[in-house]
């Protein structure tokens, strides 16, 4: 019950932080006006359906899926530390950036990157798959299999971006550290359907998914297809943080942290830890990039900068938080 009422509390607080949001920026609105004109009828009412709207639902969309990635990743692995970007989703999307701007720069980014992370998380689940042939069939194999193509997307994506043009670069490096500057009604809409049927699969799935949190031989002698079940839900995380990454770069942290914190408010069954994190993340994403469009205006910080810095100091305070327990 408890937790019930402070998910109410943080769906009201996403609210507010949503109406906040959209009154931010270097334009200042007013709603009377902009809902007393059809959309496209004039500059204001052009601002918020174009501009802000879209890239407030996209930044609360776009931390909701890493928060949920991240809480996924966490249960199946029995490992607080996973993340959503040890697939190596975030390499093979900057490796098919890169690729994209130097050698067809008329594809749009987005589907470049997107291509790319959809191509790392096929050799990810290959080499894995390769690997469970020879008895090695743990999650830890998968989370090192995808570092391993990590690091050699990266590869790939710095010797391309060495032979690039500056201008290129420059692009592919700020899409990297995080924007949501060409957010767009296209991305919204397949970010939130990725999203719902993540959270209803979790949802229908949460015996299986707890059964899974306990262990593969608990989970087998009650009737759960653990291989089919992990590989569903690890395709959704991989999914979601590949459209993540394709529309709004590289945002580190959020994944990794947000889960932890909604532990400490909401505690750790299956449902509230996903939804909570699902909220959560929203809410802090929203924030960050209200931040990063505000705090130097007219320039923009890339979001994931001020994802990294708020995650370290958050796992500073974690752990002088444990260190005082022990």
């Amino acid at each position: 019950m408890k937790s019930i009422v402070r998910l109410s509390g943080g769906l009201l607080l996403l609210l507010f932080s949503i109406v906040v949001a959209l009154q931010l920026g270097a334009v200042q609105l007013h709603w009377p006006e902009i809902f007393s004109t059809t959309p496209g009828t004039g500059v204001p009412a052009e601002i918020f359906w174009q501009l802000r709207l879209p890239r407030v639902l996209l930044a609360g969309l776009a931390g909701a899926a890493l928060g949920v990635c991240g809480a996924l990743l966490q249960l199946l692995s029995r490992n607080a530390l996973a993340d959503p970007y040890l697939f190596g989703v975030v390499s093979g999307a900057a490796l098919g950036a890169t690729a994209s701007s130097v050698w067809l720069p008329q594809l749009a980014l987005p589907v470049a990157a997107f291509a790319g992370a959809l191509l790392a998380i096929g050799l990810v689940l290959v080499l894995a798959r390769h690997a469970a042939r020879h008895g090695m069939q743990s999650i830890s194999t998968l989370l090192l299999t995808g570092l391993a193509v990590s690091f050699f997307c990266s590869a790939l994506a710095s010797l391309l971006l060495y032979q690039a043009d500056s201008f290129a670069a420059n692009r592919i490096m700020f899409w990297l550290m995080g924007s949501l500057s060409h957010a767009a009604w296209p991305a919204v809409q397949l970010l939130a359907i990725t999203l719902l049927v993540t959270l209803v699969v979790c949802a229908l799935g949460r015996r299986q998914l707890a059964a899974l949190h306990w262990s593969d031989d608990m989970a087998q002698s009650l009737g759960v297809a653990v291989r089919r079940w992990r590989f569903l839900l690890l395709m959704l995380c991989a999914l979601l943080t590949a459209v993540v990454v394709a529309y709004c770069g590289g945002i580190g942290f959020v994944g990794l942290m947000v889960p932890h914190l909604v532990r400490l408010l909401f505690g750790g069954h299956i449902l509230t830890l996903l939804f909570g994190s699902a909220v959560c993340g929203a809410i802090f994403l929203i924030w960050v990039d209200s931040a990063a469009r505000t705090v130097l205006a007219p320039q923009e910080l890339p979001l994931g900068i001020l994802t990294a810095l708020c995650g370290s100091v958050f796992f500073l305070l974690l752990l002088s938080r444990r260190s005082r327990h022990d």
